[in-house]
């Protein structure tokens, strides 16, 4: 039984570790050394808490420091909107996301979306002028998370670990299996290191032709 266990676990990691790829499009012209600070201000779409949201930021803030752009760390850009009451209806739209900016006293805001995150992901983001609202670039990434064949894996995984701890008749085998399964169902929907070494990598790809800021 422990073989199977190991087994199971060993199958998930396979499933777990996906494939990605991305591209990004710059405003032709613009003089990209004059940005001196960028905030990410919002992670939108089906991602929830802000756990998760603010992981995600970091992997951008890390490539925009990088590039050479001074970030505003995304706890303290939700502060001061808090502060100033801030009421934004979507701040993927690039207005709204322009006053935001404009609040935090900053020329630069990034925007994150992901509209799709389970077996597939796709995420997108945007640079926005807070001048004009105008968009300096834009990019879109397509991977894999693993997260659905991780939950269903994960649950096996448990429901086989259960049964092997439990021991004793049938019936106690079948409890231990039915709460080792939801236990394992439950750590299969949490964000992995996997997934999360996923997502790292499509937020590199995206960037990976974000302008340089040149200049002091």
């Amino acid at each position: 039984m422990k073989t199977v266990v190991l087994n199971m676990f060993l199958i998930a990691l396979l499933f777990v570790v996906g494939c990605s790829k991305g591209e990004s499009y710059v405003r032709a012209g613009y003089n990209f050394s004059q940005i001196n600070k960028v905030a990410v201000i919002e992670v939108a779409g089906v991602v929830e808490g802000d756990v998760a949201k603010n992981q995600i930021a970091d992997f951008f803030g890390m490539e925009l420091l990088k590039k050479g752009y001074a970030v505003i760390e995304r706890a303290q850009v939700q502060a001061l909107l808090d502060e100033q009451e801030f009421q934004a209806s979507d701040l993927t739209l690039s207005d709204d996301a322009a006053k935001a900016g404009r609040i935090l006293n900053v020329p630069v805001v990034l925007v994150v979306n992901i509209p799709k995150y389970d077996e597939d992901m796709n995420m997108t983001a945007k640079m926005v002028d807070v001048q004009d609202a105008s968009i300096l670039w834009m990019g879109s990434a397509t991977g894999s998370t693993g997260k659905t064949l991780g939950t269903i894996f994960g649950a096996a995984a448990g429901a086989a670990a259960g049964a092997v701890v439990a021991g004793g008749d049938s019936d106690d085998r079948v409890a231990g299996a039915v709460i080792g399964g939801v236990l394992g169902g439950v750590a299969g929907n949490a964000l992995t290191p996997q997934q999360a070494e996923n997502l790292q990598k499509l937020t590199k790809k995206m960037c990976k032709d974000l302008p340089m800021r040149l200049g002091p």
